[in-house]
């Protein structure tokens, strides 16, 4: 087989080892090589090297390819499960998985826990994406509940679970467990409409899945709609402080669990226009804590003050001695934005058109972090009224947290006076 070096031989401390490419460079126009390492080429020469011919595997020595492919194949199945979901793909490694099996009584065994385990994920994947599509469908505007039940009977989150540190725990719940089910050929998925490296050549656009990797970005604006519903719904000022410095509280052990997304989520409802205007009401919060907090999220310098938090959750999670130590959760939106710029800001060729084997790296790397943190299992028993609650309550849309904004403190200016007649006209039919 062609010898490959590690990745980390392949760059410096500085990224991308310049000297060593020219070195390889300067060798041949198909393929380059360092030390008998293949370094770098086209697209096309590193197929036609991988394809087999009479110098290795050939057909007569398929026993000892065999191991090979299987381990291939089972490295794709466990980190790609959701490749093949796709009909094609799934015909083709039963057929290729048929082929090896029909060599040794060891490979059979090992085939077969192979497929059994694909469609055990692959069904699980089913059932949680129908749970999904379940929660969606029983979603209701909070105002049209308000409706219907008068709001003395109504509860809120704070009946539900009056300990912020268990909501946050329970927040975690929800959080590790959409992570987990995030495949990393999403992440591809969600940016590219083509081919990675042939502008011209349509792909993905038939088979794109990016279904958890969405409905983990709408489990975020969900979650940043409730805490401003739970905010503005309290008739009196002094519960819709409560429910500020509740939330507080809640966002701060996030923190310190570890769970930015959460934690980001609750200070994005909390300056969401309709709470941020009620300035009466937020006279009476105590709002050090929530100043510190925003500091941690302040967005300016591209994030500096998180993604050193972020790191510091990170190298905590290497060295942990217990499973809560370990629980890394990303800002998931910064995330998504950060692989998205790289991939649409480096080429995917360079200059000569071999591949840009850094990019990849690059994209590899954050990738492959990212699946590392999902795959933690949550240290926090699992409270399912609570969960009921977080996923289910119904909640406020953008024009009827307005609407009870205004109604909790009234409109300070004509145009906010007149947004709120023409609220109370359309959602309530008052004049």
């Amino acid at each position: 087989m062609p010898q490959t070096p590690p990745f980390s031989a392949m760059f410096d401390s500085s990224g991308y080892n310049r000297n060593l490419y020219q070195a390889a460079e300067a060798g041949c126009a198909g393929l380059c090589y360092h030390d008998n390492n293949l370094l770098s080429g086209s697209l096309e020469a590193l197929i036609q090297h991988l394809v087999p011919n009479v110098d290795y595997y050939p057909d007569n020595q398929i026993r000892k390819i065999a191991p090979k492919i299987l381990q291939l194949l089972t490295e794709w199945t466990e980190t790609f499960p959701y490749d093949f979901r796709d009909e094609r793909m799934m015909r083709n490694l039963k057929d290729l998985a048929h082929r090896i099996a029909s060599g040794e009584e060891t490979y059979r065994k090992n085939v077969q826990q192979m497929i059994q385990g694909l469609v055990r994920k692959l069904a699980t994947l089913s059932q949680y994406e129908e749970v999904l599509a379940k929660i969606s469908s029983t979603s209701t505007d909070r105002l049209t509940v308000l409706k219907t039940k008068p709001q003395s009977i109504q509860r809120d989150i704070i009946t539900v679970c009056s300990d912020p540190y268990t909501l946050a725990q329970q927040l975690t719940h929800i959080e590790l467990e959409r992570l987990n089910y995030i495949g990393p050929e999403e992440f591809v998925q969600a940016f590219v409409q083509k081919d990675p490296l042939d502008n011209d050549k349509s792909c993905y656009s038939e088979r794109k899945k990016t279904r958890n990797l969405e409905a983990y970005v709408e489990w975020f604006n969900r979650l940043s709609y409730l805490v401003a519903t739970e905010i503005c719904m309290p008739v009196k000022k002094k519960h819709r402080a409560r429910m500020i410095e509740y939330f507080i509280d809640v966002a701060r052990e996030c923190f310190n669990i570890g769970n930015f997304n959460s934690l980001m989520a609750i200070i994005s409802g909390m300056n969401m226009s309709p709470v941020s205007r009620l300035k009466k009401t937020w006279a009476k919060v105590k709002t050090a804590k929530f100043d510190v907090l925003e500091h941690q999220m302040d967005p300016s310098s591209n994030f500096y003050n998180y993604r050193t938090a972020l790191r510091g959750a990170a190298q905590r999670s290497l060295t942990a001695h217990s499973s809560r130590e370990k629980i890394v959760i990303p800002f998931f939106s910064l995330l998504i934005k950060d692989i998205y710029f790289l991939n649409e800001g480096c080429a995917n060729r360079l200059p000569n058109g071999h591949v840009n084997f850094e990019k990849f790296w690059e994209l590899a790397k954050q990738v492959s972090e990212f699946m590392t943190w999902k795959q933690v299992e949550c240290p926090f028993e699992r409270d399912r009224k609570i969960l009921q609650y977080l996923l289910t309550v119904p909640v406020f849309s953008e024009d009827a947290l307005y609407l009870a904004s205004y109604e909790s403190e009234g409109p300070e200016n004509h145009i906010e006076k007149d947004r709120w007649k023409s609220l109370r006209s359309s959602l309530l039919g008052r004049v």
